[in-house]
Formats: C-alpha cells, sequence, structure tokens
C-alpha cells in the first residue's frame, strides 16, 4: 500500500493511495506526466508540465514545498499548476508510499519557507498568471477573427 500526497490546484491536500504510475496519472489528470525529486532524493513531485481548464491554475502549495526540498530558490523554482503528487520511490526506482517520518519531514520544510520566499512566490504567480490571461484573451481573439471569415473592404 503506497501512500502519496495529492495537492489540488486549491492548495487542499490529501493523503491517498497509489499503486502504480498510473495511478499518479489519473490524479493529476495525465498530459505528459513528470516528475521532479528532491535534494535529497527522498520526495518525487509527479505534475503534468501542460495543465488544462481548471487544471491551469498555479499550486502555491506543492510549489513551496518542491522549493523547501530542492536547491530551487523563491526566484527560480518552477510553478507547479494543477494537481501534484508528492510519493518516494524504493531502492530500484519503483514508485513507493511515504513513510510518517518523510510525512513529518515535509512537514517540518515547509515550515522552513520564509515570508520573503512567499511573496517572491506570489509575485511570480500573479505575472505568470496575468501573462497566461492575455495570452488565452490574444487566442479567443484570433479564433474569433478566424471564425468571422475575411473582410470586405468598402470604399465610400
Amino acid at each position: 500500500m503506497n501512500t502519496v500526497l495529492y495537492f489540488t490546484p486549491t492548495g487542499t491536500v490529501y493523503e491517498t493511495k497509489a499503486y502504480t504510475k498510473a495511478d499518479i496519472a489519473q490524479l493529476v489528470h495525465d498530459r505528459g506526466l513528470q516528475c521532479l525529486t528532491s535534494a535529497d532524493h527522498q520526495f518525487d513531485f509527479w505534475f503534468t508540465p501542460s495543465p488544462q481548464g481548471c487544471q491551469d491554475r498555479i499550486n502555491r502549495s506543492a510549489t513551496e514545498l518542491l522549493m523547501a526540498t530542492t536547491t530551487f530558490t523563491a526566484k527560480n523554482v518552477p510553478l507547479l499548476h494543477g494537481g501534484v503528487v508528492i510519493a518516494t520511490h524504493d531502492s530500484d526506482g519503483e514508485l513507493d508510499g511515504l513513510s510518517w517520518r518523510q510525512l513529518d519531514l515535509l512537514v517540518e520544510r515547509n515550515q522552513s519557507v520564509t515570508e520573503r520566499d512567499e511573496r517572491t512566490l506570489r509575485r511570480r504567480a500573479l505575472r505568470a498568471s496575468r501573462r497566461r490571461a492575455g495570452a488565452r484573451s490574444d487566442a479567443y481573439a484570433r479564433r474569433a477573427e478566424h471564425a468571422a471569415g475575411p473582410r470586405a473592404l468598402v470604399h465610400t
């Protein structure tokens, strides 16, 4: 039985079970499942790099924990989107469950995130959201223009 943590895009964390990577893919709505591992090789962060729809939201809780367990800083940690699963692996690299000790260590590491780091991440997330919103509105305008068809030039 493999206990993993599932971070929703809204910041809620659930302890759940995953037996295979396919289970993780289902949790994060797989569109190209990827994994980053903590600096001490204890924790695997599973996510999808190109989230869609409601999964587009930046997952600040998971991003903060990734920063706290790696050598990333608030300025260069990848902003994780959508659902994120944190698990571990055995000596063969296969999916394994988190132990109570590892769960306690995650809580301890999460408490090491400073207010300054949180502010920096908040600003980065806001900028990224604005860029994404701008790109979506530009794409919508292009689709609407394309759907309208060619415009006739009228001389008066």
